[in-house]
């Protein structure tokens, strides 16, 4: 099996040729068709397996395809347990989305807010979270995510281990 069979773009199969990647892995290839045609997903894999590829690639292809709105509020959130994998997630849609005009941007604590409110002023297509900086924002009327499309839990059981089940069930007042 090649990434050409399962139903990825052009631009997404040259920025996987670009890396050297000819073969999904197993995780890649069950989840990236039924995520194609919007189904929801629940996948579980060891690290290193290529999960995020398994989410990101569809989740590019549904932006870039579905054309650019006339808003400048996010498209897609990533939620992720850690500023370390928030980073990683950014630069794999990057790298993934390099020939595709999607954007995205991480917000995080631990770093001043003030770049991270004028970035998502500008707008972007994707937010890549941790939980406690996302609801920072939203208590700060920084971020919309009215827009929101496509959620993705990146590591949700790590999150609920951390403890962030009270973040993620706050709603805003």
């Amino acid at each position: 099996m090649s990434f050409d069979s399962l139903g990825l773009a052009p631009a997404l199969l040259r920025a996987l040729a670009d890396y050297g990647y000819t073969t999904p892995t197993p995780i890649q290839a069950a989840a990236i068709p039924p995520a194609l045609e919007g189904h929801d997903l629940l996948a579980a894999a060891q690290t290193g397996t290529g999960k995020t590829a398994a989410f990101a690639l569809p989740l590019l292809q549904k932006l870039a395809t579905s054309g650019q709105t006339m808003t400048r509020r996010p498209r897609a959130l990533v939620l992720t347990p850690t500023r370390e994998l928030a980073a990683q997630v950014h630069e794999n849609l990057r790298d993934y989305g390099k020939h595709i005009g999607v954007s995205a941007t991480t917000i995080f604590g631990g770093v001043s807010m003030g770049p991270q409110i004028n970035v998502l002023r500008r707008g972007v297509d994707i937010v890549i979270a941790t939980p406690g900086r996302l609801i920072d924002h939203l208590q700060q009327r920084t971020l919309d995510l009215s827009a929101v499309e496509t959620l993705v839990l990146d590591e949700a059981d790590r999150m609920l281990d951390m403890g962030f089940l009270p973040a993620l069930k706050r709603r805003r007042k």
